[in-house]
């Protein structure tokens, strides 16, 4: 019989969950992970891909924190993208196509060689709460499991309802059951909860399409990846995905189905992803379109499954395959199964402390969809932030919190946490004011360090990092001290498409062109003997800094002015009801949110200037 006392106890193996489970269990707690379904762990239950924009940020940073989402990305990677490479280095966003059978097998690999993690098949159905802490879980088979704290990772398990035309089911994903039992507990304790809605398009038979009447679509021709670390390799073969376009014929088959579709008869209350919509959704909003992009994706090296991507819908099946027969390709297309739309609880995140514990309850923690968000990417980040600052509270040490300015985490948690969301929450590059700082290029640089400080990113990645930085820098002081003779490099120069030198220049004036890449002058002496041996990371990380530089300082110091701000604390116990020249709307916010410092109360919607300055009179500052 396995033990019945952890340290912590993490419900559900998800992507949020199988990063908590190990970044606990590396760190050094003891955890039980319990998932309704073995098999299922790190399941890809919508798209098999990884990354994208804004969220193939977030994949460097849980791998330079220490997580695992980056390797198992690359490890189960059938075609590389970067995206926006024709847009600014704050743009880049890397993107993976994966492989749905390896990702799962490869996440579950990393959990079985973790040897403080346990495993435990069954659905939970009570969190066991003493003396307002949070202390174990009972699970269906009636048996209890104690911990010093738990991490919830339900995912749209939570009384999960699958919706396909005029049909509904209880379920959390197709062919699996609902969980019952854990939101009725807690709205019970005080918690507000709330529902919405995702969807999944049909899967087709790859067998039964005609790609010749489709655009290929390739991976890059020199592949990156995910993870710093030497433990994975770039991609050497690739899959082609392919697009393919819906018209109107298609709009008008789909249409017919409105009458029986669930969002549409109001069978869903849950509010649905803006930036991810259904089928039927984007033709009634922008029915001034007459096709929408289609994106063709293998689901694996070997399988013949296919994900369309851009066909998310609860239509009746019917209708689904009547529609999808005029795309394009698809015209004798055999279905796997049909899309869905799923409605699930979550609980509004305002209720959680940046940490991801809840207020209500100590010890207990919320991350992923149950706290608003929708992606693997935005789940799998705050699991690790949730499994690290449940690690080191029961171990009593400081939280450890991620500032806006430092990772698209601290972003994603501190909207979450600070201004809430009624919508499936989703990243992009537009909500981070420092994302010249947050570049994927240097998440190792920004976090690596934390990350071995609290325990979780090896020495050996520390050193890798500090070894790139100090060849950045000398590369750097390098291409400052050094000229360039016209007769050296303007040949190159025209061919580029820039004007030649007149004289000699330093290296880094010709290297600040924006039609310039140092990779180009490689072969120019002397940049050839200043850059050899050098790794293509480190004259990336020389390139973006020295073409960026005025905006690079701009930001830094933009970022410092705002986070005095950061460090000073608003007591948990300050009445604000009290502090009568604060205005009523700002009365009542911050007695609502209970910000914990100022500069989290800046970004409470509602609150303005003038109350932050009151705030800073009535604190003494």
């Amino acid at each position: 019989m396995m033990n019945s006392t952890y340290d912590l106890i993490v419900i559900g193996a998800g992507h949020a969950g199988c990063e908590a489970a190990n970044a606990a269990g590396k760190m050094g707690s003891k955890v039980l992970l319990i998932t309704m379904d073995m098999n299922k762990i790190a399941h890809m239950s919508c798209n098999p891909a990884m990354g994208g924009i804004a969220k193939g940020q977030i994949v460097r940073e849980i791998d330079a924190l220490g997580g695992g989402s980056g390797i198992v990305s690359d490890k189960s990677t059938i075609q590389f993208r970067m995206l926006n490479r024709s847009k600014g280095a704050a743009m880049w966003s890397p993107r993976t196509q994966n492989d749905r059978f390896v990702f799962s097998y490869e996440w579950r690999m990393i959990l079985e060689k973790n040897p403080n993690v346990d495993f435990w098949q069954d659905n939970v159905n009570e969190i066991i709460i003493e003396n307002g802490k949070a202390r174990g879980v009972k699970v269906s088979l009636g048996l209890s499991f104690y911990s010093n704290a738990v991490v919830v990772t339900s995912g749209t398990f939570l009384n999960g309802k699958i919706h396909i035309g005029e049909k509904n089911f209880g379920g959390g994903r197709v062919g699996e059951s609902a969980s019952k039992g854990i939101t009725e507990q807690l709205v019970g304790l005080g918690f507000g909860a709330g529902r919405m809605k995702t969807g999944t398009p049909p899967r087709i038979d790859g067998r039964s399409l005609d790609y010749s009447k489709m655009e290929i679509q390739e991976g890059d021709e020199n592949p990156g990846k995910f993870s710093f670390s030497d433990e994975t390799n770039k991609v050497k073969n690739q899959r082609h995905c392919w697009i393919t376009y819906t018209n109107e014929l298609v709009h008008e088959i789909l249409k017919e189905g409105f009458d029986k579709s669930p969002m549409y008869a109001g069978r869903i209350s849950g509010l649905g992803p803006r930036y991810c919509p259904s089928i039927e959704d984007k033709i009634n909003r922008f029915a001034e379109r007459e096709r929408h992009q289609l994106f063709v994706e293998p689901e694996g090296w070997s399988t013949i499954e296919i994900y369309v991507n851009g066909f998310s819908t609860s239509l009746p099946e019917d209708i689904q395959m009547k529609a999808l027969r005029m795309v394009p390709g698809f015209e004798q297309a055999k279905m796997f199964r049909p899309g869905y739309a799923i409605e699930y609880d979550y609980f509004p995140p305002t209720q959680l402390k940046l940490t991801l514990e809840t207020n209500l309850i100590d010890n207990l923690y919320f991350a992923g969809q149950i706290n608003g968000t929708t992606g693997y990417e935005e789940a799998a980040c705050q699991g690790l932030m949730a499994g690290i600052n449940a690690h080191l509270k029961i171990n009593n040490k400081e939280p450890f919190i991620l500032g806006r300015e430092e990772a698209y985490i601290g972003v994603l948690i501190d909207d979450l946490v600070t201004k809430g969301t009624d919508e499936p929450y989703r990243m992009f590059t537009s909500r981070a004011e420092y994302r010249i700082l947050l570049r994927q290029d240097n998440a190792d640089i920004r976090l690596t360090e934390k990350g071995q400080q609290i325990g979780l990113a090896s020495i050996d990645a520390l050193e890798k990092v500090n070894t790139k930085i100090s060849q950045t820098e000398k590369l750097i002081r390098a291409f400052k001290e050094t000229s360039i003779k016209p007769i050296a490099i303007n040949a190159k120069l025209e061919e580029l498409g820039t004007s030649g030198i007149p004289q000699n220049y330093k290296i880094d004036q010709i290297i600040a062109r924006p039609q310039v890449s140092v990779t180009d002058l490689l072969a120019i002496d002397p940049i050839n003997q200043l850059t050899s041996g050098l790794d293509d990371e480190v004259l990336l990380q020389t390139e973006i800094r020295i073409k960026y530089e005025g905006y690079l300082e701009k930001e830094v110091e933009q970022a410092n002015k705002m986070k005095k701000l950061e460090f000073i604390k608003l007591g948990k116990n300050l009445d604000y009801n009290q502090i009568n020249s604060l205005s009523i709307e700002a009365r009542e916010k911050l007695s609502k949110h209970k910000p914990e410092t100022l500069g989290q109360a800046s970004r409470i919607s509602g609150i303005s200037p003038s109350d932050i300055s009151i705030l800073m009179v009535h604190l003494g500052r």
